[in-house]
């Protein structure tokens, strides 16, 4: 053989043996792990991604997950219990409450977008300076600008007026005392007066968050459909009303699952010994879709199709939950039950400016009264299957100020009272038709904002039950959610039933659904009466103690003599999760768990 084919074939089997080196080391690797996914269904659809804009709980999920708040609520703790999220630590505050200072992390950064040209942008003290007075800019109409304008920001709010008084943009180039970044990574809030309870709203990631001005100045108008935060998730795909699809952030920090549970709580403690250390999120995607009726979303869980029913449509408790407990046949099934009485409280509200049912009149306050008395909460709570306890003030459960044993005359139904009433302020049948006529002699009719879906139907049924017993004539006005809240925003709407669910453990912002300064915002009743305000602002500067109780006793009173609103039921929420699903708590604040759950991929394929 010649010396040069022993050369050629000396490489070829070189070459050989590599190969299939090659090829061995190649099936000796596995496969990559196939995605983790989430999916499950909101009961409403998102209304904005931009925390300014938005107020319904659904939208506030997914912008909870896309962006950063300075700090968080504990995911572990029953007791609401405030942590530094993208603070170093808790705030440094002065002794009167007026002044905070709070130092961020370095090597923070904001998801990828083309409003950053290409660079990684790091999240620094300014960006919360922008965010918070974005809240105050009128062009953003924020429906929370209120909450914001009342932590008394010295000079924030300064600003918003220059900006309407002389019709110019607002101003976020101008310093002003009460929110500066002292230095890259350096926040400082000083006050008009104590505010013990700032970290509270500080830790609603949701809305209190940091948002990039460029990313704010590149699409304008349609910020609201680009998120772009440095939470755990961003947003990968959205088709407006039908499904949204978010993402593990590339960019989101080393941060790692840890947690402060009580001592005598097993699943928590179960949970912090499981997942102490990992990294978070644990989850690759989170898809949810939309479905409005009750049926087909129960029925894709059932079917396997969702991970998470949260909550639970009330109209199949009785099967699936019977006496508050979880069904046999789902238990066999590995389904696992999480049952909270919710922070919320569901009531309906009248617009005090609507020329039938508003005003401060005796009349006017007659007339509210009798139709919360003719009102019988218990039939709600049937409509409901029982998932649901009586309401008696605007104070949620779980919040500072919730008492489970205090009882006023919101809660009572009687139609004698209530005929009584409209009796003796002249709401009399006129013309001999059956129905009450206005003390004019106008027709007195009432019209109620409900939605086009079979929970909305029955609750219009039961609002007719209730003005029928006293002879009022009903009208229901139906329309989704997005567009009875833009009317009820305009003032359009005479009566509306919904629900709040509290953000934060305090309860300052259940008043603030009847503060005069914040009608038309979170007050959609446009309350107005000074000696309410009056209490709720001293409430809002004093530290919690018998005083501060004293002064929410008088308040009740006056909610309860004026007739607002009827504060009807707080809901019993049961959530629950197919067998794969691991970690699952019912975040009771802040609106988070996507990044505390791990989805258990060989226990989804078995069958």
């Amino acid at each position: 053989m010649s010396r040069a084919r022993c050369c050629v074939v000396a490489v070829a089997v070189v070459l050989g043996l590599t190969l299939a080196l090659a090829l061995g080391q190649a099936q000796a690797q596995p496969a990559p792990a196939a995605p983790k996914v989430m999916r499950y269904a909101f009961l409403s659809a998102e209304t904005s991604f931009d925390p300014v804009r938005i107020s319904d709980l659904y939208s506030r999920i997914v912008t909870a997950h896309i962006f950063d708040g300075l700090y968080k609520f504990d995911y572990l703790s029953t007791v609401p219990t405030v942590r530094p999220n993208t603070a170093v630590a808790m705030p440094e505050v002065s002794a009167d409450f007026k002044t905070w200072t709070i130092r961020i992390k370095p090597g923070i950064y904001f998801a990828d977008d083309p409003a950053f040209k290409g660079k990684k942008r790091e999240l620094v003290a300014a960006d919360y300076v922008y965010s918070f007075k974005r809240f105050f800019d009128p062009a953003n109409k924020s429906p929370l600008y209120d909450g914001y304008r009342e932590q008394g920001m010295l000079g924030v709010d300064e600003l918003r007026q220059a900006a309407l008084k002389n019709n110019t943009p607002f101003d976020y180039d101008r310093e002003v005392e009460g929110l500066r970044a002292l230095d890259r990574y350096t926040l400082q809030f000083k006050l008009d007066k104590g505010r013990p309870r700032l970290p509270n709203q500080l830790a609603d990631n949701s809305v209190s968050n940091a948002v990039a001005r460029e990313v704010v100045e590149y699409y304008k108008d349609s910020i609201g459909e680009h998120p772009v935060g440095s939470g755990p998730f961003r947003l990968a795909s959205w088709r407006r009303s039908s499904q949204m699809v978010l993402e593990r952030n590339p960019n989101f920090r080393e941060e790692f699952y840890d947690g402060q549970p009580a001592a005598d709580d097993a699943k928590a403690q179960a949970l912090l010994k499981r997942f102490k250390g990992r990294r978070i999120p644990m989850i690759d995607r989170v898809e949810i879709s939309i479905i409005e009726e009750a049926q087909p979303r129960w029925l894709s869980f059932v079917n396997r199709e969702f991970d998470l029913v949260a909550p639970l449509p009330y109209e199949f408790a009785a099967q699936a939950v019977p006496n508050g407990k979880l069904a046999p046949n789902l238990a066999k099934r590995g389904i696992q039950l999480e049952r909270v009485l919710s922070p919320d409280r569901m009531l309906h509200y009248y617009n005090m400016e609507d020329p039938v049912v508003g005003g401060y009149t005796p009349d006017k306050v007659a007339l509210r009264r009798a139709i919360n008395l003719a009102v019988d909460v218990r039939r709600e709570i049937q409509i409901r299957q029982g998932q649901a306890i009586p309401a008696q003030t605007l104070v949620a459960p779980g919040t500072y100020g919730f008492d489970p044993h205090y009882k006023n005359e919101n809660g009572d139904y009687d139609l004698a009272r209530a005929k009584a009433l409209l009796d003796m302020y002249g709401y009399v049948d006129r013309d001999g038709d059956g129905w009450r006529d206005m003390p004019d002699g106008k027709p007195l009719v009432i019209e109620y904002a409900s939605y086009p879906d079979s929970s909305g139907r029955q609750f219009s049924e039961d609002w007719r039950v209730a003005l029928n017993a006293i002879n009022i004539r009903l009208k229901v006005r139906a329309a989704q959610f997005p567009e009875q809240l833009k009317a009820g925003k305009a003032g359009q709407l005479m009566v509306w039933q919904l629900g709040y669910t509290a953000v934060n453990p305090d309860m300052q912002d259940g008043l603030m659904l009847l503060y005069g300064p914040a009608s038309g915002g979170q007050n959609l009743s446009r309350f107005r009466n000074k000696d309410f305000d009056a209490l709720y602002d001293q409430m809002q500067n004093l530290p919690d103690g018998p005083e501060r109780l004293a002064l929410l006793e008088r308040a009740h009173k006056i909610t309860t003599a004026y007739a607002p609103v009827k504060i009807r039921v707080h809901r019993l929420l049961n959530d629950l999760m197919q067998p794969w699903v691991v970690g699952y708590r019912h975040p009771m604040f802040g609106n988070q768990f996507w990044q505390y759950v791990d989805i258990d991929d060989a226990r989804r394929t078995a069958r």
